[in-house]
């Protein structure tokens, strides 16, 4: 049985997705609330063998027989809201509960592989090298990222990078994530902007260098997403701290072209003010260094941007069912 946390959740539900089509069935599927809230419709179509709250599943791992069950653990739960200001929240969430899963797949000798975070990488002034010793120099800019970089600084202390894999995501869209408010992709939001006011509108720069409309990001489709990490399950060989984007940094304009020719529109562009709360905590550029990544084994081809919104807004979003 393959374990995925947070599986009712954006990344996980699509990592379920993937399963499924490779036959595998035999999912537990854990989660925080995930059959009382929206996240649910990402498990509709799901095919899994049970579903248990992340509590539960403490307990669950606590008993004996547990370990002959369980094949892997992919921990994709999570909180991942940037915004968030609750420390004790996020420590036990983010760190404390990581931990625990970690320390029982790390004693049972089962795979591990979790969800660490571009966000890691603070405003990029170390970089975005994924090498292990430049990790304890990351200055992240919000409690969210600081969760993940101390999960991260835990793995490396320990010298446990050779026995999990753990894979920091840059920007990642794609079908699954509606219920995620304002944590949704820009192109989930320039979507339904566009279909209601025919623009979209984006954050105005406050940084010389950076025209408005110019500032860049590693967008990645959740699809390529998961086939990495399918890529590491099927290769036990490949362990460490990974980063996961495209190596392709695009900007917002870039984007929301690409939203407007997937549906056949001539571009408009609204900018606008930035909340004063994110302004000193926004990343203007980042762009995944996949060095690390290719030198583990992976050749995967990541989809170009146009391909990857084209598919997302014409073969989802645009269908009346837009779940995986």
């Amino acid at each position: 049985m393959i374990v995925i946390t947070g599986g009712a959740g954006f990344i996980g539900s699509c990592l379920a997705w993937k399963f499924n089509a490779l036959g595998r069935n035999d999912l537990l599927i854990v989660d925080d609330q995930g059959m009382r809230t929206p996240k649910s419709l990402n498990l509709a179509k799901r095919k899994y063998a049970d579903y248990l709250e992340k509590n539960d599943f403490l307990k669950f791992l606590s008993r004996a027989s547990s370990a002959r069950d369980v094949e892997a653990i992919f921990h994709m739960g999570a909180c991942a809201d940037t915004t968030e200001t609750n420390k004790e929240y996020l420590w036990e969430n983010n760190f404390e509960y990581s931990k625990r899963l970690a320390e029982w797949s790390l004693k049972e000798g089962r795979p591990f592989f979790y969800a660490s975070s571009a966000a890691t990488y603070g405003d990029g002034g170390e970089g975005y090298s994924d090498d292990e010793n430049k990790t304890p120099r990351l200055k992240p800019l919000n409690l969210y990222g600081m969760s993940k970089q101390v999960f991260d600084l835990w793995v490396l202390e320990n010298k446990l990078q050779k026995k999990f894999a753990g894979f920091k995501f840059f920007n990642v869209f794609g079908p699954n994530e509606y219920h995620k408010g304002e944590m949704r992709s820009v192109v989930h939001k320039g979507y339904g902007q566009i279909k209601k006011e025919g623009k979209i509108r984006l954050f105005k720069s406050y940084r010389k260098e950076y025209a408005d409309g110019e500032q860049k990001r590693d967008f990645v489709y959740v699809k390529d997403v998961v086939d990495v990490m399918i890529w590491f399950w099927n290769h036990p060989e490949a362990r460490g701290i990974f980063n996961l984007g495209t190596g392709r940094a695009q900007s917002w304009k870039d984007l929301a072209h690409a939203i407007f020719e997937a549906l056949g529109k001539e571009d408009v562009i609204e900018f606008i003010e930035m909340p004063e709360n994110i302004r000193d905590k926004y990343q203007y550029w980042t762009e995944a260094d996949l060095s690390n990544l290719r030198g583990a084994g992976s050749l995967h081809s990541f989809m170009t941007l146009k391909e990857a919104v084209k598919d997302y807004v014409l073969n989802y979003l645009e269908k009346q069912d837009p779940y995986l």
